[in-house]
C-alpha cells in the first residue's frame, strides 16, 4: 500500500502538471490552430519537451539514487554531499553549453530537426528557439536538485516543480488573451518567452524543496571522482533511454515537416498520449527506482518482488484502460478539447486519426518504462538503452514505410509499434537474467485488470452509441465538452467498479493511505 501511496501522490500530481498542459493546448489551439505559426513553435516545444523529460521530470534520477544511496550508506551524508556537488557543477557545465548552442546555431538545428521546413515556418522557428533555449541550462539544474530529492523520498517537492512549469505557461496564455495580441507569429515569440519563464519557476519550486532538505552550502566541484565518473557513465546511457520516446516524436516530426499541419496534427495527438504516459513514467522513475534500488541494496528478492508486482498492477492498471479509452474515444476527445478558433473540424478529424493509431503502443510504453526502472535499480543502464535504440529504428523505418501512403497516421502508428518492440526485448533480457520477479498477487490480480479494462471499454463504446442517437447539438462547444465529460466519467466509474469488484484493489484502503500521506 505504501508504493501505491506514493504513486499516486505523484501520479496525481503529475496529472495536475498534464491537465494544466492540456489547458495550455486547448488555448494555444485556439490561439494558433494548425499552421506555420504552430507548426514552428510546436517544433521548438518538442525540443524543450525533449530536454525537460529528459533531465527535470526525473530521467537523470534512475542514474543518481542507486549511486546517492550506496555513497549515505557506505561512506556518510558529508560523502554524498559531496558527490551531488561535483555531478551539479558538470550538469550544469554542460547543459549551458547546449544551451549556447540553441542561442548561437538556432537556425542550422531547425535546419537539421525540420528538414522539410522552409520560408516562414523555417523563420519562425529559428526565432522560438533563440528565444527559448536557456531553458535548457535550467532544466539541468532542476534535474539534479529533484534526483536528490526523490532519493530522499520526498517525491512531493518534485511533482510540485512540475506542476509549476504548466501553471507558469497558463499564465502567459492569460496574459496573452487580456492583452489582446492576435497575431499568430507573435503571439509564438511570447509563448518562446514564457517557456523561460516556466522553467525558472520550477528551479524555484524544486530550489525550496532541496535546501529545506540540505541546508549544507552548494559549491561548484568540477574534478571528478569514482563515483562521480561511474554516475556520468551510467547517466549517458540512461538519459538516452529515457529521451528515446520525445526522439520517435521529433523523428517522426521531422519525416512529417514537409507536409503542411502534420508536425501540429501529431503534436497534439501526443500530448493527449502522454497524459497516461507521462503520469506513470514518473511516478515509476521517482517511487519504483529507490524501492528496488533499496531491495537490491539489502538483497532482498522478496522486497523486490513486491515491488515489481506492485509497479507491474499500477502500470497496466493506468496503461490499459486510457488506451481502450483513446482508442474509443478518440474524436470526441479531439473534437471537445480543441475544436475551436482556428482549429477546425479537419483538424480534428487528423488528430482523432492519430490518436487512434498512437494508443496502441501505450501498454509497450509503459511497460518499457517500467523494465527499465528495474534494470536502472540493477545499475544497468546500457541494456534499457540499447531497447530504447532498437525502438528508435523501427519507429524510424515504419514511419519511412507508412509516411507515403497513410500521412502522418502511419508515423503515429510507427511509433505505436515501437513501444512494444523495445518493451519485448527489454523484458526478455532482463528476465532472463532473473531481475523480474512477480509474486502470486500479482498473478492473480493483472488477469482482472485486463478484464476490467474489457468491461470498462464496452460500457463507453455503448455509451457513444446511446448519444450519437439523441438529437444533441454538437456544434455548441459546450454540448461537446458535456458528452466527453459524460462519457470520460462513465468510463472511469465502470473501470472503479469493476476492479473493485474484482477485488484488485479496496478504494477505501487507498484513499486512506493517501489521506496518511498528505
Amino acid at each position: 500500500m505504501s508504493l501505491a501511496r506514493d504513486v499516486t501522490t505523484v501520479g496525481s500530481a503529475t496529472l495536475l502538471s498534464r491537465l494544466f498542459g492540456f489547458f495550455r493546448d486547448m488555448s494555444i489551439a485556439a490561439l494558433l490552430g494548425a499552421g506555420p505559426p504552430s507548426d514552428a513553435f510546436f517544433a521548438v516545444l518538442q525540443i524543450t519537451n525533449f530536454f525537460r523529460r529528459l533531465l527535470a521530470e526525473g530521467a537523470l534520477n534512475a542514474a543518481f539514487v542507486p549511486i546517492w544511496l550506496r555513497i549515505k550508506q557506505d561512506e556518510g551524508a558529508s560523502a554524498g554531499h559531496r558527490f551531488f556537488n561535483e555531478v551539479f557543477s558538470a550538469t550544469t557545465l554542460t547543459v549551458g553549453a547546449l544551451a549556447l548552442t540553441g542561442l548561437v546555431l538556432a537556425s542550422p538545428v531547425i535546419d537539421m530537426l525540420a528538414p522539410g521546413f522552409g520560408g516562414q515556418r523555417h523563420a519562425l522557428a529559428s526565432d522560438y528557439l533563440h528565444t527559448a533555449a536557456p531553458y535548457v541550462a535550467l532544466a539541468g539544474m532542476v534535474a539534479v536538485g529533484a534526483a536528490v530529492l526523490n532519493g530522499e523520498g520526498r517525491v512531493v517537492a518534485v511533482a510540485l516543480g512540475v506542476v509549476s512549469f504548466n501553471a507558469v505557461l497558463l499564465l502567459v496564455l492569460a496574459w496573452i488573451a487580456v492583452s489582446g495580441t492576435r497575431d499568430p507569429s507573435a503571439i509564438g515569440a511570447v509563448l518562446a518567452h514564457g517557456i523561460v519563464l516556466a522553467g525558472l519557476a520550477q528551479l524555484v519550486v524544486t530550489a525550496i524543496g532541496f535546501f529545506r532538505l540540505r541546508p549544507l552550502p552548494m559549491r561548484l566541484r568540477f574534478g571528478l571522482s569514482a563515483d562521480t565518473r561511474r554516475f556520468f557513465a551510467l547517466a549517458i546511457p540512461g538519459l538516452v533511454a529515457a529521451g528515446i520516446p520525445q526522439l520517435k516524436l521529433i523523428a517522426g516530426a521531422m519525416i512529417a515537416s514537409s507536409s503542411q499541419a502534420a508536425v501540429s496534427w501529431l503534436y497534439y495527438a501526443n500530448r493527449l498520449y502522454e497524459l497516461p504516459l507521462g503520469v506513470v513514467s514518473i511516478a515509476i522513475a521517482a517511487v519504483l527506482v529507490p524501492r528496488i534500488a533499496a531491495s537490491v541494496r539489502a538483497e532482498t528478492r522478496d522486497g523486490s518482488a513486491a515491488a515489481q508486482s506492485r509497479g507491474f498492477e499500477i502500470t497496466m492498471g493506468l496503461a490499459l484502460p486510457s488506451a481502450v479509452a483513446f482508442a474509443v474515444l478518440a474524436e470526441p476527445i479531439a473534437r471537445g478539447l480543441f475544436e475551436r478558433g482556428a482549429f477546425g473540424p479537419r483538424d480534428t478529424a487528423a488528430v482523432a486519426a492519430a490518436l487512434a493509431a498512437i494508443c496502441a503502443g501505450l501498454p509497450g510504453h509503459t511497460l518499457e518504462k517500467l523494465f527499465g526502472a528495474i534494470s536502472f535499480a540493477h545499475e544497468d543502464t546500457r541494456t534499457p538503452m540499447l531497447a530504447a535504440l532498437a525502438g528508435l529504428a523501427a519507429a524510424a523505418a515504419g514511419s519511412f514505410a507508412l509516411f507515403p501512403d497513410y500521412g502522418h497516421v502511419g508515423v503515429a502508428a510507427a511509433i505505436a509499434v515501437s513501444g512494444w518492440v523495445g518493451a519485448t526485448i527489454l523484458g526478455i533480457i532482463l528476465w532472463r537474467r532473473g531481475w523480474v520477479v512477480l509474486d502470486r498477487a500479482a498473478a492473480r490480480r493483472l488477469p482482472r485488470i485486463v478484464a476490467a479494462t474489457l468491461a470498462m471499454g464496452l460500457v463507453i463504446f455503448a455509451a457513444r452509441k446511446l448519444m450519437a442517437s439523441l438529437p444533441l447539438d454538437e456544434s455548441s462547444q459546450l454540448i461537446r465538452l458535456a458528452i466527453l465529460t459524460a462519457l470520460v466519467m462513465l468510463g472511469l466509474g465502470a473501470y472503479l467498479a469493476a476492479i473493485e469488484a474484482l477485488g484488485v484493489v479496496r478504494m477505501r484502503e487507498l484513499v486512506a493511505a493517501v489521506r496518511e500521506r498528505l
